[in-house]
């Protein structure tokens, strides 16, 4: 099958936007991983304990909203719904919001989504990728656990479970609460 080139955007072999901010000072010893919000109880997983945890493959098409599109990108991590097994959430749970270091803040940078988008392969806390020009290459030790798709978080620190939507870090800057670029939902006010 053809690989789809949604509207207004470019195909492209690199990674033209990477992060916001400085690049996380990474450090095995200390970094957690909290699960907190509209949960019976709040837990923190220590880095061991989260590479302990099942791995998946999965090789996806990424369309940025800032028009560029990277096709056939293979990414190893552990997929959102491993996370699922350590909390019990509220009974009306829809939203997920993932929170990531932005200069030095573990609550800095934020992505939301809706609980039922992060369950399939393609949402995974990447640890290494590949494309049809590179082998394996893992992501460095600086750049801790990374989640990957859709609405990328990078350097993640804790999900947080809600009830209610709420915007995330470029939402709140004017980015679309969606992001579906087939529809070219770029911005909250086209």
């Amino acid at each position: 099958m053809a690989k789809q080139l949604p509207p207004g955007q470019f195909e492209t072999e690199k990674w033209p936007i990477l992060h916001e901010g400085d690049v996380y000072p990474f450090d095995e010893s200390t970094w957690d991983f909290r699960l907190f919000g509209d949960v019976k109880e709040e837990v923190s997983l220590s880095y061991q304990q989260v590479m302990k945890l099942p791995k998946t493959i999965s090789t996806i098409d990424m369309h940025c909203v800032t028009t560029w599109s990277k096709f056939d990108t293979t990414f190893e991590g552990i997929a959102f719904r491993e996370f699922l097994r350590f909390v019990e959430l509220d009974s009306d749970v829809k939203y997920v919001k993932i929170y990531d270091y932005l200069n030095q803040d573990r609550f800095g940078y934020s992505a939301n989504l809706p609980l039922e988008v992060p369950m399939g392969d393609d949402a995974l806390f990447v640890y290494r990728w590949k494309d049809k020009h590179r082998d394996w290459q893992d992501i460095p030790q600086n750049m801790a656990i990374r989640s990957a798709l859709w609405k990328g978080a990078k350097w993640a620190s804790e999900i947080r479970f809600m009830k209610k939507d709420e915007p995330g870090y470029w939402e709140q800057r004017g980015y679309s609460m969606n992001s579906n670029p087939f529809k070219e939902e770029r911005f909250a006010d086209r």
